[in-house]
Parts: structure tokens; sequence; C-alpha cells
């Protein structure tokens, strides 16, 4: 996967809790072996009408977050099943960071979302709820809302707001890097080859 930038993009803010991973990428669209062409999926229920045509009224489709890159939801975002496609389609419709808040006992995360994350790509960033509610505040006007994200730093910015977020330093420099599990582990190719070498060795002589 590409090395995670410091970057500046639109905000695409839904302003709803406990998003699942059925909103996000509903069953029908699960047939595809492929991983390839779900971001046209991404929230198709919400997205589109019966007829497919775009929901006007629906926030991905306003001219305001045209190319948006930042997703901001609320609690508990990517709950319900595991299924990875719903990570897929976040990525492939061009989201880089997903930004939700921890509100009490209620994380920003379902877990498996968030780890799903990490191995697609995507930042996750959890926010208090003060500080979405500034964001939807932000996110209200017609206009597009910019902010640059900046990983190295650990703070998501919009002019002269900053919102300072932790990550976990295993799955930061995963991110900076680039690694996937696949690339990660390549990166101890070395020592997996001696070992498998030495292994059909004793396996031989058994």
């Amino acid at each position: 996967m590409e090395k995670f930038e410091t970057f500046t993009g639109i905000v695409c803010a839904v302003d709803r809790a406990n998003i699942d991973t059925d909103a996000l990428i509903p069953k029908e669209h699960l047939k595809s072996i492929k991983r390839t062409g779900f971001g046209p999926a991404l929230f198709s229920d919400w997205r589109y009408t019966d007829d497919g045509s775009d929901n006007a009224g629906f926030v991905l489709n306003q001219p305001k977050t045209q190319g948006a890159s930042i997703l901001v939801g609320r609690n508990n975002f990517g709950c319900g099943s595991s299924r990875e496609h719903a990570v897929w389609a976040v990525a492939q419709q061009g989201f880089k960071v997903v930004i939700a808040p921890i509100e009490g006992d209620i994380p920003g995360f379902a877990d498996i979302f968030r780890n799903n994350c990490a191995k697609n790509g995507v930042l996750t960033v959890q926010l208090s709820s003060a500080d979405v509610d500034k964001i939807f505040q932000m996110a209200a006007s017609d206009e597009p809302l910019e902010a640059t994200v900046n990983l190295e730093e650990q703070k998501v910015v919009f002019g002269d707001t900053e919102f300072v977020f932790e990550v976990e330093p295993a799955v930061k420099e995963k991110l900076l890097q680039g690694l996937d599990d696949i690339a990660e582990s390549l990166l101890y190719e070395a020592d997996i080859t001696r070992f498998e070498s030495g292994h059909r060795t004793q396996m031989t002589g058994a």
C-alpha cells in the first residue's frame, strides 16, 4: 500500500452515529471476488434513490464534498459485521482518513473496522465529542471544508483550529512506511528463508 503522507483534503461529514458496515457497503455489493470497484457502492442505500440516480440530499452527493478525502462520522463508526469490503469501499471512494468521537465508554470505531483500516492504509482518528462537534459545525457551511492531516505530528488542522490525536506507534509506523501485513512480513524475508532452509534439512534427515 502507499505511504501515508501529510495532505490537505476536503471533508465529508456524515452526521450519524453507529454507522455499521452494512450501511457502508450493503450486502448486495459483496458478490465480486476482486478487491476493486467498491467505491461507488459506499453508502449506496443513502447515496442513491430507488431508480439509481444520485440522492441530492445525501452529503456525499453535494458539490461541497466532491473529491473529499476526509470522512467524519459519529461514535461507533464501522460497527456490525467484520466485512473488510467496508474499508475497501471507503478507501476506493478516495478517503484517506476517517474521524469519529470517543463518547464516554463508546469508542469512535468498532475494533475490527479500525484494524481493517490500518491494514488498508486508512488512518482512523479518534477525537473528543466536543472536537468532532466543532468539525460538524464547520462542515455545515455551503462551502467546501478543508483540513490538513499530519500523521507524523499527529494532528488535524482546520485553518487556525488544530486537533491533536493519539495513534498506536505500530500502526503509525506501518502507515508512514506503507506496509501492509504481507509487506511487513517480507522485511524478514532473509530470516524466514534461513529458517525454512534449516527446517527442510531437518525434515529430509528424518
